[in-house]
């Protein structure tokens, strides 16, 4: 039978649950490039490691961090089709984020 959610175990149990599901990577990710095909890559890159292009096998180079930089709360890369503007300060946010990273307030739902 599962916890009641007012008894001792529910409540730690409901604690357990919500420290898995607001864990975020805090990986920063880049994007990786093939000097001769120019294939991309987006990943979560570790420093001193070597990426190989999965197509030609040569190693990937780094050519830029994504935005938002880690740690953040949005996964989102800042392209304009996954922005939109706060309605407290005007600042640019992820369209995945509630609260503004600017203002720190809460956005209006989106419509």
């Amino acid at each position: 039978m599962p916890d009641a959610p007012g008894s001792a175990a529910g409540r730690e149990a409901a604690g357990r649950a919500s420290r898995y599901a607001l864990r975020m990577p805090d990986g920063q990710r880049f994007r990786l490039r093939a000097p001769s095909s120019g294939d991309e890559a987006i990943i979560e890159a570790e420093p001193g490691v070597v990426y190989l292009d999965e197509r030609t096998g040569e190693q990937m180079e780094v050519v830029g961090e994504v935005l938002p930089l880690a740690p953040s709360r949005s996964r989102l890369p800042w392209a304009v089709e996954n922005l939109r503007f706060c309605n407290w300060c005007d600042s640019m946010a992820q369209r995945d984020l509630n609260e503004c990273p600017t203002c720190g307030r809460r956005m209006a739902p989106l419509g």
